[in-house]
C-alpha cells in the first residue's frame, strides 16, 4: 500500500471508529473496537489529549493526535470530523510516516472527503526514500492514486533555510506523482543551481526514488582524450520487463561516432549479460570498429551449472583505445560443470584470440577443448584411506596447416594438433604417528595418450606412457602460547617422492609457463599438465612459521627447496623447466615467502625465488594499509629475462594506488605504474570527487605512456556529475551536510 492510499484508509478507519462509537466518548482516549475476524484490515487506533463532540454533528480529537494504522504512523495537533458534510479537518503540523521508513509526508493542514481521496494539504512537503523532497504551497489529492503539487521544488539536497538555497533543485508551475507507477511528471520545470535557471523544460518525467528500476537517462558524463578528442556520454536506460533492460549509450567526440549497448536479463534458472560497442572514428585501423562481449550462468538438472561467455572485436587496439578493456588475449568459452563432495565433472570448449603485436593466430591454439573428471572414493576396509579415480581430456587447434618449424623457441612444427588423453588412479591415507606427526602416503598409476596431428619431423605422431608415482610426507605442527597470549606455530614438513616412466617426445604445449610456489613445493610434479611430468626421485622439505598475536597482528614466513636425484631433460633436449622457473637445476632455487597483517588494516604480503648465490630469479610484494579515510597500497615484481617464456629483458616494476578523503566531502584518488627495467612509466592517474547527499561531482585524467606497432600514448580527462535521490543513492550518511545552528 503506499503512503497516500495509507492515510486514506488510515483516516477512512478513522472515520469507521468515529460511526461505531457514537455517544461512547471520555477525555483521554477511546477504546478499540473488538479485533474483526481473521483477514479483515484492522481500524484505526486513535490517541489524543482530548476527544468531545461538538455539537451533533463533529466529533473533535486535539493534543497530540496520534493514529496509528497497519504500521503507518499520522501525527498532528486537531483532527475534525464533520458527520453532515463527510470531511475532515486536520490542522497541523501534520506527518504521515510509512511503515517502512520510505515515504514521509508534512503539512500544516488538510482539507479531506470521507473516503480520502480527494482532498487538498496546505504547506505540503513529501520526502521519498530519505532522499528525495518535494514542497508546495498546495498538494491536491485526486482519486486516491494521484498526488498534484502546485508551484512546487524538488530537490535532494538538505534545506536547512530559505536564505540558503540548496546547491540544486527543480522549479515546476505543477509536479503529478503517480504513486501506481511511481513517477513523477513536471511542467513548466526549470533546473537551477544555487537558485539560479540553468534550462529550462516544458515536460519532464523522472522515476521517484521508492523504484529502482525505470526507463530514462543515467549520469551524462564529458570526455577529453587526445586520441578520441572532446566528447559526451549520454547513457538512457530502457526497463523492458520486470526481468531485462537494455542500456543505450552514445558516445560522440570530435573523433568518433559511437553507440554503447548493454543487455541484461534475468531467467528463473540463470543470468545473461551482453556489452558491446559500434564505433566509426578516424584514429587509423579500420575505419568501422565493434566489439561484443557477452556472458552467462544458468542451472541445469541434476546440479550441473552451465557457464559461457564470449569476447569478439575486430579492431586489435579497439579495446585499449576506447578503455573497454585491457585484455590482449581474447578467450570465447562454453562450459557444463558440476561439483559434488566425492565428485567433479567437467567440459569446456574455448576459443582464444590474440590481439598482441607479433602473435599470428594461425599458429596459436584457438580451438582448445578440456574435459575432466574426479570421483572419490572413501575405503572401509583394509587399507582404508581414499581412492581417487581421474580422467583428463585436452585438444587443441591451430589453424595453420605448417608441418615444419619456424622462427621460435620450441623446436615442434608451427602447425601442429595435439589431443591428450589421461586415466589416473591414486591412492591416499593420512595418519598421525607418536608425538603428533602427521602422516600421508600416496601410490599412483597415469596413463597419458598422445595424438599429433601435423607433427612433422621432431615429434612422434603418437605416443603411450604409463607412470607409476608413490610419496610419503611428515608434518609435525608445534604449538606454544606465551605469558603475553601470543600463540606460534612451528611446522617443519619433509616429502620424499618417486615418479617412473619418462617424458614421451611430444610438444610441450600446456606445460610452458611455471609458477613455483607454496601451493606445489609438496607435489610430485610442478609441471602443469600431464604433457610433461618431474620423473625420478625427488625429495622436498620447508618450514613454517606463523604468530598470531593476542590484539589481533599475524605474521607467517615459510622456506622451502626440492632436491632431485638428477637435472629434469626435456625429451626435445635442453632442461624441462625454463631458466626463470626456479626448478632447472637439480636443487631448486630457494622459495621464501612470509605475511604480515594488523587488526587496524596493514598487509605486507611477499614472495621471492632465490638462485645458489642468493640471486633472485622471481620476487613479488605487496603492501596495503587502510583505515576510514584512506587507502595506500604498492606493489613490486621481479622477473628474470627468460626467452622460453617470451620475455627477452627483465621485468622489474611498480604500482601505486591510494585514495584519501581529504575532507567531509572531498575525496582524492591516484595511481601509478612504473616500469623500472626500461626507466619510464607505464600508466598513471589522478582524480579528485565531492560528494554530499545530493550531488557526486568527479574529474579524472589518466595518461597510458605505452605506445608500439600498433598503440599510440593516450591521455584521457573525463568529468562526471551525477544527481543523487534519482540517480544515485546516499547510503553513506556521512558525506551529508549539516546544519549551522
Amino acid at each position: 500500500m503506499r503512503p497516500w492510499a495509507c492515510i486514506c484508509a488510515l483516516l477512512a478507519g478513522l472515520a469507521t471508529w468515529i460511526i461505531w462509537a457514537g455517544d461512547a466518548v471520555a477525555q483521554g482516549g477511546v477504546d478499540p473496537p473488538p479485533a474483526p475476524a481473521t483477514g479483515a484490515t484492522m481500524p484505526a487506533v486513535l490517541v489524543a489529549d482530548d476527544v468531545f463532540l461538538s455539537g451533533n454533528e463533529q466529533l473533535v480529537a486535539s493534543g497530540n493526535v496520534e493514529a496509528l494504522y497497519d504500521g503507518r504512523r499520522l501525527k498532528a495537533s486537531q483532527i475534525v470530523y464533520d458527520r453532515t458534510t463527510e470531511t475532515l479537518r486536520v490542522m497541523g503540523p501534520i506527518s504521515l510516516e510509512e511503515a517502512d521508513g520510505t515515504m514521509l509526508v508534512l503539512a500544516d493542514s488538510a482539507e479531506l472527503d470521507r473516503e480520502m481521496r480527494n482532498g487538498l494539504l496546505r504547506g505540503a512537503r513529501i520526502v521519498m526514500d530519505d532522499q528525495v523532497q518535494l514542497a508546495a504551497n498546495e498538494l491536491a489529492r485526486v482519486n486516491g492514486r494521484y498526488n498534484q503539487l502546485y508551484k512546487a521544488a524538488v530537490t535532494s539536497c538538505r534545506v536547512c533555510n530559505s536564505k540558503n538555497p540548496p546547491l540544486w533543485q527543480l522549479r515546476a508551475r505543477r509536479v503529478v506523482h503517480d504513486q501506481k507507477e511511481r513517477q513523477l511528471y513536471f511542467d513548466g520545470a526549470q533546473f537551477r543551481i544555487l537558485d539560479t535557471p540553468v534550462f529550462y523544460l516544458p515536460r519532464l518525467r523522472l522515476p521517484d526514488p521508492t523504484l529502482e528500476r525505470a526507463t530514462g537517462f543515467l549520469v551524462p558524463s564529458l570526455h577529453n582524450s587526445s586520441l578520441l578528442g572532446f566528447g559526451a556520454r549520454v547513457p538512457y536506460f530502457i526497463r523492458i520487463g520486470d526481468h531485462k533492460d537494455l542500456t543505450v549509450t552514445p558516445y560522440l567526440s570530435t573523433e568518433s561516432r559511437t553507440l554503447e549497448l548493454r543487455y541484461r536479463q534475468a531467467f528463473r534458472t540463470g543470468e545473461i549479460e551482453v556489452t558491446g560497442a559500434l564505433s566509426d572514428d578516424d584514429i587509423g585501423g579500420r575505419n568501422f570498429k565493434s566489439y561484443v562481449f557477452a556472458r552467462g550462468t544458468f542451472a541445469l538438472p541434476r546440479d550441473f551449472t552451465l557457464r559461457f561467455d564470449i569476447e569478439a572485436v575486430n579492431d586489435d587496439t579497439y579495446l585499449l583505445d576506447y578503455g573497454y578493456s585491457d585484455k590482449d588475449r581474447l578467450d570465447s568459452e562454453i562450459s557444463v560443470e558440476r561439483a559434488r563432495r566425492d565428485e567433479y565433472v567437467r567440459v569446456a570448449f574455448t576459443h582464444f584470440h590474440s590481439l598482441r603485436a607479433g602473435e599470428s593466430n594461425t599458429t596459436l591454439p584457438t580451438l582448445v577443448s578440456n574435459g575432466e573428471y574426479e570421483k572419490r572414493i572413501q575405503l572401509a576396509y583394509a587399507p582404508g584411506g581414499e581412492l581417487r579415480l581421474g580422467v583428463l581430456s585436452h585438444a587443441h587447434y591451430r589453424t595453420s596447416g605448417l608441418a615444419v618449424d619456424g622462427p621460435d623457441f620450441d623446436p615442434f612444427a608451427d602447425g601442429r594438433d595435439v589431443a591428450r588423453f589421461t586415466l589416473s588412479a591414486d591412492w591416499h591415507r593420512s595418519w598421525t604417528l607418536g608425538p603428533g606427526v602427521l602422516t600421508k602416503a600416496q601410490l599412483g598409476l597415469a596413463v597419458d595418450s598422445f595424438h599429433i596431428r601435423q607433427a612433422g619431423v621432431t615429434s612422434r605422431s603418437d605416443a603411450v606412457e604409463v607412470t607409476p608415482s608413490a610419496s610419503v610426507e611428515l608434518r609435525w605442527p608445534l604449538v606454544k602460547t606465551t605469558t603475553s597470549g601470543a600463540t606460534h606455530v612451528v611446522e617443519p614438513v619433509m616429502q620424499l617422492s618417486w615418479v617412473g616412466g619418462s617424458n614421451p617426445l611430444v610438444p610441450n604445449d600446456e606445460s610452458t609457463r611455471i609458477e613455483f610456489d607454496e601451493g606445489n613445493l609438496f607435489a610430485t610434479s610442478r609441471f602443469t599438465a600431464p604433457d610433461r611430468r618431474e620423473r625420478g626421485f625427488n625429495s622436498a622439505y620447508g618450514l613454517s612459521w606463523t604468530r598470531y598475536g593476542n590484539k589481533g597482528w599475524q605474521s607467517s614466513f615459510a622456506v622451502g627447496q626440492v632436491v632431485r636425484e638428477e637435472t629434469q631433460i626435456d625429451p626435445a633436449g635442453g632442461f624441462a623447466f625454463t631458466n626463470s622457473s626456479g626448478l632447472q637445476d637439480r636443487y631448486s632455487d630457494l622459495l621464501v615467502a612470509g605475511q604480515f597483517k594488523t587488526d587496524d588494516g596493514l598487509a605486507i604480503t611477499a614472495r621471492g625465488l632465490f638462485d645458489d648465490d642468493f640471486v633472485t630469479t622471481k620476487a613479488e610484494a605487496r603492501a596495503s594499509w587502510r583505515n576510514d579515510r584512506a587507502a595506500v597500497g604498492g606493489t613490486y615484481i621481479w622477473l628474470r629475462n627468460d626467452v622460453a617464456e617470451a620475455r627477452p629483458n627483465n621485468i622489474s616494476e611498480w604500482a601505486f594506488d591510494a585514495s584519501y578523503r581529504l575532507s567531509r566531502h572531498w575525496t582524492g584518488n591516484a595511481d601509478w605504474r612504473y616500469d623500472v627495467a626500461s626507466d619510464e612509466s607505464v600508466r598513471a592517474g589522478v582524480g579528485v570527487t565531492y560528494t554530499n547527499e545530493c550531488v557526486d561531482v568527479t574529474l579524472s585524467a589518466s595518461r597510458r605512456f605505452t605506445s608500439s606497432t600498433i598503440l599510440e600514448p593516450s591521455t584521457d580527462i573525463s568529468f562526471t556529475v551525477g544527481l543523487r535521490g534519482f540517480t544515485t543513492k546516499t547510503r553513506d550518511k556521512s558525506y551529508v551536510r549539516t546544519c549551522e545552528q
